[in-house]
């Protein structure tokens, strides 16, 4: 389908790095604009809930309510494309945990204030599919939920035993949950879901853009900043900043959407440093395994490396009584793999 909306096979570009689809930027016709065509990837496995049933179908409602945000071009009888924004992403070539410009930051600040002022009774207009459970008025509730028997019962049955040799074992998000009883309760708005450094694209006049909505949600307003922040590893410092200019423009729009955010952030944060355990343990074996099947040694030393970290990082969370070494993750993911015993050793050494 690219190389027919372009002008060629030539003027596509792509596909582009990214999880959940294979996307490709191909111009239109005789109007000097790119957009994006994507495609979802086959056999995907889903990490977060999702709310809306299309991401096209909800900018396109988001228009004049939140600023830079790509536009949705009808091209062809209700074929919907996303315009691509040229830039750089708010990443490029920096370190991970570098701080925003006062000018991100304060169009960042901007981004939270919209989103807070879109409410739930809003939706009722949007013709979009709301998928949430509106029973509950924590979203913390459902997230864990979700990743207890979404992503470690059913997702996650193929790696029990990798997890298991982890140390992550079922009732691992007990504890949390029960510290999500005693968080404030704040009015349900619009969420993006998945604030990072590759969904912030900075044009060509230095302004920043907020792009891929496909994890957007209507939930605890809180939940954005924790998950920004769990994102973008911040310095302390610039942490700081970025939960006072979260506080400052949230309770502009909505007083009662900052209630008890001091209290109630380390719990949230919480819970993403124990997601990304669920997330990474899988990912890491999927990307170990190949696309064949067959082990790719390879990465073995930086996954081991990167799920050390992960352990660590949620030890609390989880309630993990020991945390295994590098050696010992390398070791988890040869077992998992299937991989012979003297093998697994060298391998756990080079990683160690």
């Amino acid at each position: 389908m690219a190389h027919e909306a372009a002008n060629g096979p030539e003027s596509v570009e792509g596909p582009l790095k990214g999880y959940h689809h294979e996307t490709y930027v191909v111009p239109l016709p005789d109007s000097g604009v790119r957009v994006k065509l994507r495609e979802p990837r086959r056999g995907l496995l889903w990490f977060d809930r999702r709310c809306f049933a299309s991401e096209d179908d909800l900018l396109r409602q988001l228009h004049g309510r939140v600023t830079r945000i790509p536009e949705i071009i009808e091209v062809d009888r209700g074929l919907l494309v996303q315009r691509f924004i040229e830039g750089r992403t708010l990443g490029h070539g920096v370190l991970t945990s570098k701080a925003l410009s006062v000018r991100h930051r304060a169009q960042l600040g901007a981004l939270f204030a919209e989103l807070a002022a879109l409410r739930i009774d809003d939706f009722d207009e949007f013709g979009t599919q709301w998928l949430c459970d509106g029973a509950e008025r924590l979203v913390v509730h459902q997230l864990l939920r979700f990743t207890e028997e979404r992503v470690y019962r059913e997702q996650g049955a193929p790696y029990r035993t990798l997890f298991d040799d982890l140390g992550v074992r079922e009732g691992a998000l007990d504890g949390l949950a029960r510290q999500a009883e005693t968080l404030t309760a704040r009015p349900f708005s619009l969420l993006h879901g998945d604030l990072h450094r590759r969904n912030f694209i900075v044009d060509a006049a230095g302004d920043l853009w907020t792009i891929d909505w496909e994890l957007a949600m209507i939930g605890d307003p809180l939940y954005d900043l924790a998950t920004h922040l769990h994102l973008m590893r911040y310095s302390a410092q610039e942490e700081g900043r970025i939960c006072r200019l979260w506080r400052r423009a949230v309770g502009e729009r909505c007083p009662e959407g900052v209630a008890g955010w001091e209290a109630d952030l380390p719990v949230l944060l919480a819970y993403k440093r124990a997601q990304s355990v669920y997330t990474d343990v899988i990912r890491a074996a999927l990307d170990l395994r190949g696309s064949d099947g067959r082990a790719d040694l390879r990465q073995l030393p930086r996954v081991a490396r990167r799920i050390a970290e992960v352990l660590g990082a949620a030890q609390a969370p989880l309630g993990l009584t020991v945390l295994p070494s590098v050696r010992e993750v390398s070791a988890a993911y040869m077992c998992w793999l299937g991989v012979r015993r003297r093998t697994v050793t060298a391998a756990a050494a080079a990683a160690a």
